[in-house]
Formats: structure tokens, sequence, C-alpha cells
């Protein structure tokens, strides 16, 4: 996989964290980053197969939708 190089600015306590977890987990920082903002991807992205089960769902239930909103 290609790698860019990237910069940005995070809060020092949360670095020397990060540093220090890296030590911990024989890991480099480098690796934790990318791990970190992949899991982040993945948690706030809806996945297109759960939005077509939600739109299905809706579909199949119209009519009892329809009547609890009564």
């Amino acid at each position: 996989m290609q790698s860019i190089k990237i910069s940005s600015k995070v809060d020092a306590d949360t670095w020397e964290e990060l540093k220090a977890l890296a030590r911990e987990s024989h890991q480099n920082v480098s690796g934790l980053l990318t791990e970190a903002i992949s899991d982040y991807i993945q948690r706030k992205r809806v996945r297109p197969v759960i939005l077509k089960h939600l739109e299905d769902s809706m579909a199949e239930n119209e009519e009892l939708g329809k009547l609890l909103a009564k």
C-alpha cells in the first residue's frame, strides 16, 4: 500500500500518550495513526449494505408505520 506524508496538530498530552502506546505495543506511531484513522472512518461511515437493509425494512413495514403514526 502506498503511504503519504501528512501534517497536523494534536494536543501535546495526546501525542505523548500515543508515543507511549507505540512503545508499549512495539509498533510505530505511523502504524497506530493509520489504524486509528481507518477505525474512525469505519465507525463514522454508514455502509451501503446497512442503508439497503434499512430501506428494505421500511418498505416492508410501510403499512405498520402508517398505523403507528395514527
